[in-house]
């Protein structure tokens, strides 16, 4: 029996990379990854590749199943490869998969919290009035009913196709303004959470097509006094979980600082305009951590404290990260 596998990947677009796909026709059902064939692309067509030698490979690395076609129709995450064989320089998957094998003992785990924001077809968020603005910040977060949570048939619509397709889709929550929607990723490894994240990312843009609604990962979707979007990182290792990783957690807080311009800068595109002090954010040109506070770099849920163990949260990549990227680099910083 045929099989639509659609076949995702991330493209080179600068300054943020977007997801691309294609359907592909395979003899079904599909077990296991090594019944899925290496594919190919134009990459002139995706900021990849030059006019006069545009092929580029796709080469699967994760499935699942595809709650929009449903049946045993899959989505499938890949790597972008050259054709030389070489991993693609927009291929930061494949730097991760290196960090991580070398530092498979220690255990990371991640937990993403993607923030996004639901645009009109006009382009403004929903819950803003044309041509104005909405009651200031304050009712959104977590609410509900009419006049204060826009989108929730959307979100709705997300949940139920992630559930549907197995990921580690951990929950949801209206953000601090109109139309800003969260949810989480995790408890995964480093390579899982990013695959897992951009198939929730994928079938968000998918399901909004439905909806006459564009999703913007936008890191200051509208300028001014109203927050930001990002996409908090929670991270720990094995000795950080164990009893007394509190020592663990505290001494990876300080091997941050000194690399914070070099997370900063790798964390997402408008980042200045999200790290600026205030909505519940620490500048970009500083460095802080403490306990239970969301104006610092690092926070310390208090629960962690309290334990002895557990967890920290960087605050400050964007919404729109790689979150290979973001794995990657934490894991070099507090392990390497």
């Amino acid at each position: 029996m045929a099989i639509r596998a659609e076949y995702i990947w991330v493209d080179g677009t600068v300054p943020t990379a977007q997801l691309r796909s294609k359907t592909k026709i395979l003899p079904g059902p599909v077990k296991d990854l090594k019944q899925l064939p290496e594919w190919g692309f134009d990459g002139s067509s995706t900021n990849q590749a030059e006019g006069h030698a545009s092929d580029c490979i796709i080469r699967p690395v994760f499935f699942c199943p595809d709650p929009i076609r449903g049946g045993d129709n899959i989505l499938v995450i890949t790597e972008v490869f050259g054709a030389d064989g070489k991993p693609h320089s927009t291929n930061t998957r494949a730097a991760l998969r290196a960090v991580a094998e070398k530092h498979a003992a220690q255990e990371p785990m991640f937990g993403m919290e993607q923030e996004y924001t639901l645009l009109a077809e006009d382009g403004r968020p929903l819950g803003f009035p044309e041509g104005g603005y909405p009651a200031a910040q304050g009712p959104y977060y977590c609410s509900v009913g009419a006049a204060t949570a826009f989108g929730r048939d959307v979100v709705e619509a997300h949940m139920e196709a992630c559930l549907q397709t197995g990921i580690k889709f951990a929950g949801i929550n209206g953000e601090v303004m109109p139309g800003q929607w969260e949810y989480q990723i995790g408890v995964a490894g480093a390579l899982e959470v990013g695959d897992h994240l951009h198939i929730a990312r994928w079938l968000l843009a998918r399901i909004g097509e439905d909806f006459g609604v564009s999703v913007s990962l936008d890191a200051k979707p509208m300028k001014g006094d109203w927050n930001g979007t990002g996409c908090h990182t929670n991270y720990s290792t094995k000795e950080m979980r164990a009893e007394g990783g509190i020592k663990a957690i505290l001494a990876a807080c300080e091997k941050f600082r000194p690399r914070a311009e070099l997370h900063v800068k790798n964390y997402g595109y408008g980042i200045e305009e999200r790290l600026t002090g205030k909505h519940e954010t620490a500048s970009y040109k500083d460095f802080s951590f403490g306990t239970g506070n969301r104006g610092a770099s690092i926070r310390i849920p208090l629960a962690v404290e309290q334990q002895g163990k557990g967890y920290l949260e960087d605050r400050r990549p964007c919404a729109n990260c790689d979150p290979y990227l973001v794995a990657r680099l934490i894991i070099e910083t507090t392990l390497g």
